[in-house]
């Protein structure tokens, strides 16, 4: 056990401690025991929470809003504090601001049932009808479940996964098929990226339960994470089919025809629900993104401007248009950018929208200091809302060269599935994998797919269920792997990605993230071929620092985290090219960009692929390209953007020191 595990689990034993003087009366050993925790730990949450609770059952509010203040600042997102927030607003006799700080709390976690009585009632009293409407369903819906299920509900809004899914599987011993349990317990294997175990839970959901249109929707969300958009697709035709005048549905079925290709079906949906419903920046968003994929860059910023004229704060618009890469806001643009970042009522998922898009609007202006304030700003926000350790990723690769030497593979040289057709395109985000996947991909035989989750999702399962403490299963389980097992793995791999596949004989997974997962590739893949796409650290790692991804990639918001990650990588990709020799082809995106026909030409011999000009001409190649990158990939090599790190050099010392020797020997 690690010196940090120990301190949180001595953590949790004082808290526990705490919470029990608290229901004894005795709040002054409470407070020994809580202050005692953040004497270690100044930003504990549960902490910050209890001695707050505390401080107001003395009397004491305004003490109470002080730490509730800390509270904040650590944990923006923390629905149960503004909760506790409003009760101390009330006693100090502010009930409109306690009004806001409720409402605040349930956009938050709406599982908050106090919260929506005294919203309902509150609403009563100011005659808004059609809120005190929406609060009663909250409260209908959450007295509607059994109190073990409200617990877990809660506790989902809040992260605490294992302890939701403890009392959410204790539950369901005692009753098995419980809809809303099958439900609770899809929805925490989701979010810890257990897809399989969701999906199966959710598939029996809907069929012991036709009519429970909640669990179908979360059913379409999972074949959606797990890639499988054809299924995904027909369960949403079957909700707006049941629903049509129900807009959740409506948007849904865009999303999974925008996932199959079917952009125009897409586009005709969003253009219902805005002719239907008025201007909404949320779907003018995700139709500029369905224009985007498709290749309409010019209709797509049109659709982003619209959201922001329809909600000015709506950040993640203002971040679709700087992350085409290729626009240019203008000076109005970006003074309303500046004055709604700088908001106090602002919530923290439009602020770093903002903030990354502030970032690349100074940077295009040249102003380089601001940029990267704002860069760092919108970074330090995301940072405070993950998990992410690099201790964590480097000890997995540090694990992975002591388990797997070239002997392991030797004595399984006859394991997996023996097809040549996987490419794997790997490395770190922002490495110009994009680039050559559109290169490969303009070839005849070889069909461009996206960022496929299978290996990912393989190693999940082999993984099984994690638990915060004690070690994980993966990778060293795959030393018990049989050679049945191994091809069986691999045989799956294919069909789980044929839907994605057209006639090509060959296809790319160009999931970056798939470095971290070579010994298993090698397994159930031996005759795959494995392309890593590297650019020079300081380049790749800024690059990465500069993007605000979708999901995932949490190593990219410090410059600590990801010099250290890109540190990790080059390290664990030089074992393997020691124990796999000629497995893997490296490919330097300055070489690509200095001399594109040799490249092209020594990617397609490791390939053993035949030369075809399309591969020099990859802009020209017309297909769905779903990166940040998908701008400039429709565009002929260009090396403006090679040393633009070097604009940011005084602000990158804590970079260059995370990457250490590895700044001059990456190569």
């Amino acid at each position: 056990m690690t010196v940090e595990n120990s301190k949180l689990q001595g953590n949790d034993a004082i808290l526990s401690e705490a919470k029990r003087q608290l229901q004894s009366g005795n709040r002054a050993e409470a407070v020994r025991a809580l202050h005692a925790i953040l004497d270690s730990d100044p930003t504990h949450k549960d902490a910050l929470y209890y001695l707050a609770v505390t401080m107001r059952q003395q009397g004491d509010s305004v003490a109470a809003r002080n730490t509730l203040q800390s509270l904040f600042a650590a944990h923006p997102d923390y629905g149960r504090a503004y909760q506790e927030e409003a009760y101390n607003l009330i006693a100090l006799k502010r009930n409109e601001s306690a009004l806001e700080a409720f409402e605040r709390a349930v956009s938050l976690n709406p599982a908050l049932l106090a919260s929506w009585k005294a919203l309902h009632g509150r609403y009563g009293q100011l005659g808004l009808a059609d809120r005190k409407v929406e609060a009663a369903n909250h409260i209908r819906w959450l007295d509607g479940m059994p109190s073990e299920l409200q617990t877990v509900t809660s506790l989902l809004y809040e992260g605490k996964l294992y302890v939701a899914e403890q009392i959410c599987r204790q539950f369901l011993q005692k009753k098995p098929h419980h809809q809303e349990g099958m439900r609770l317990l899809a929805e925490i294997g989701s979010q810890l990226q257990i897809f399989d175990d969701a999906e199966y839970l959710l598939e029996s959901c809907v069929e012991f339960y036709p009519e429970y249109e909640r669990a179908r929707l979360d059913y379409v969300q999972v074949l959606h994470k797990r890639q499988k958009f054809d299924k995904a697709l027909n369960q949403a035709l079957h909700l707006r089919a049941r629903s049509p005048e129900n807009m959740v549905y409506d948007v849904t079925l865009a999303a999974q025809q925008q996932a199959v290709g079917d952009f125009s079906g897409a586009l005709s949906v969003y253009d219902k629900v805005l002719k239907e419903h008025g201007e909404m920046a949320r779907i003018l968003t995700s139709r500029g993104h369905a224009l985007k994929t498709s290749g309409r860059a010019d209709e797509a910023v049109e659709s982003y401007q619209r959201a922001y004229r329809a909600q000015p704060d709506y950040g993640d618009a203002y971040w679709s248009l700087a992350n085409l890469k290729t626009y240019r806001f203008s000076e109005s643009e970006l003074a309303q950018m500046v004055e709604q970042e700088a908001s106090s009522s602002i919530i923290t998922e439009n602020r770093f929208h903002l903030c990354f898009a502030l970032g690349k609007a100074f940077e295009d202006l040249g102003d380089y200091a601001r940029s990267f304030g704002y860069y760092d700003k919108g970074n330090a926000l995301k940072r405070a809302e993950s998990g992410y350790r690099s201790e964590t990723v480097e000890q997995e690769l540090t694990a992975q060269k002591a388990l797997f030497d070239g002997g392991f593979f030797e004595e399984r040289s006859g394991f997996g599935h023996a097809t040549e057709a996987p490419i794997f395109i790997l490395g770190l985000p922002r490495a110009g994998s994009t680039l050559l996947e559109q290169i490969l991909a303009s070839h005849s035989l070889v069909d461009g797919t996206m960022e496929l989750a299978n290996i990912i999702g393989t190693a999940n399962r082999l993984n099984g269920q994690k638990r915060r403490t004690g070690a994980s299963p993966y990778p060293k389980v795959l030393a018990q792997l049989t050679e049945a097992q191994t091809r069986q793995l691999g045989e799956q791999f294919i069909q789980e990605t044929e839907h994605h596949r057209g006639d090509g004989i060959y296809f790319i997974d160009k999931m970056p993230n798939n470095f971290r997962h070579i010994p298993l590739i090698q397994l159930i893949l031996p005759k795959a071929k494995i392309i890593d796409a590297r650019r020079h650290p300081m380049a790749c790692c800024f690059s990465g620092f500069k993007q605000l991804f979708a999901e995932g990639q949490e190593f990219t918001y410090g410059l600590d985290e990801i010099g250290r990650y890109y540190r990790a990588y080059v390290d664990v990709m030089a074992h393997w090219e020691q124990v796999l020799p000629g497995r893997i082809l490296r490919v330097q995106h300055e070489d690509v960009v200095e001399d594109l026909e040799r490249q092209v030409r020594r990617i397609l011999d490791y390939c053993d692929l035949p030369f075809e000009q399309a591969c020099l001409d990859f802009h020209e190649t017309e297909r769905a390209v779903r990166t940040p990158s998908a701008e400039q990939v429709r565009q002929p090599i260009y090396k403006s953007g090679m040393e633009q790190w070097q604009h940011f050099g005084a602000y990158l010392g804590p970079l260059e020191d995370a990457l250490g020797p590895t700044l001059s020997d990456y190569r």
